[in-house]
């Protein structure tokens, strides 16, 4: 039976019964390629907390960046999904916080104007063409700063796009890396702040579910439960009944 969140931060009691993790099992999303794909492994660091991932809940970081990595078990990422949208950037449109490529490779020239539909069916992908300064430089893209502002201003002009990105090779892992904070690790690859995954799960599933249904799509909730399993929540419907009761605008 899943167990209860009970975060650290006074969230809302909707956390306590909304959502729930896969029994007994921990996330980490590991790095190949700069394309992570979600791994389970043991138990949770900390039980006591529903959305378990490899982590110091306090936030001081303390699991080792140099353990011993053994990836002989570790699966490759999914290829690409044929014919999705890939939206390639490079260090000019990033040091810019130029959008338009992106909008070039969609057609979303306006938020506002967007069809789920088509999206859903083809999904989005990001190819980073980033020359770092320093050739040895060994940071992951995920933590150089003007990198994951660039992709803080996308999420801000498209709230809902992780639901139409494409999860099976790991672009809706990759995109969480760079909007929540977290630690690199040579075994378990992204090891994200708990808290702040949550908030971000909790956020996208308001936006998400309320932009599918806005648009027609049948079930929108199932496509939602969907996005946030890939991050290793379970969503109850009592937080779509509370929705339905309180929507959000869209307009």
């Amino acid at each position: 039976m899943a167990t209860t969140i009970e975060p650290c931060l006074p969230l809302s009691p909707l956390l306590k019964y909304s959502i729930s993790p896969p029994p007994n099992s921990s996330v980490s999303f590991k790095l190949n390629s700069d394309f992570p794909q979600i791994s389970r492994f043991g138990h949770s660091h900390r039980p006591q907390f529903a959305a378990s991932v490899a982590f110091n809940p306090q936030g001081n970081f303390d699991i080792s960046a140099f353990e011993e990595d053994d990836t002989s078990k570790v699966a490759p990422p999914t290829p690409p999904t044929e014919g999705r949208f890939e939206v390639v950037l490079d260090n000019n449109a990033i040091s810019s916080l130029d959008l338009s490529p992106f909008q070039a490779a969609t057609g979303m020239k306006s938020p506002l104007s967007v069809n789920p539909k088509e999206y859903l069916e083809r999904t989005i992908g990001f190819t980073i063409n980033y020359t770092r300064e320093d050739p040895r430089d060994p940071r992951e893209l995920s933590e150089f700063p003007d990198i994951r502002l660039w992709f803080v201003r996308l999420d801000a002009t498209y709230p809902w796009l992780p639901v139409l990105l494409d999860w099976r090779a790991g672009e809706l892992a990759r995109y969480a890396a760079m909007l929540v904070p977290h630690q690199m690790n040579m075994r378990m690859g992204v090891v994200f702040n708990p808290e702040a995954l949550e908030l971000f799960m909790m956020k996208k599933v308001f936006i998400v579910y309320s932009w599918l249904k806005h648009h027609n799509i049948p079930k929108p909730e199932l496509k939602t439960n969907d996005m946030a399993r890939m991050l290793g929540f379970g969503i109850g419907n009592e937080l779509y009944d509370l929705i339905e009761n309180h929507p959000l605008d869209l307009s």
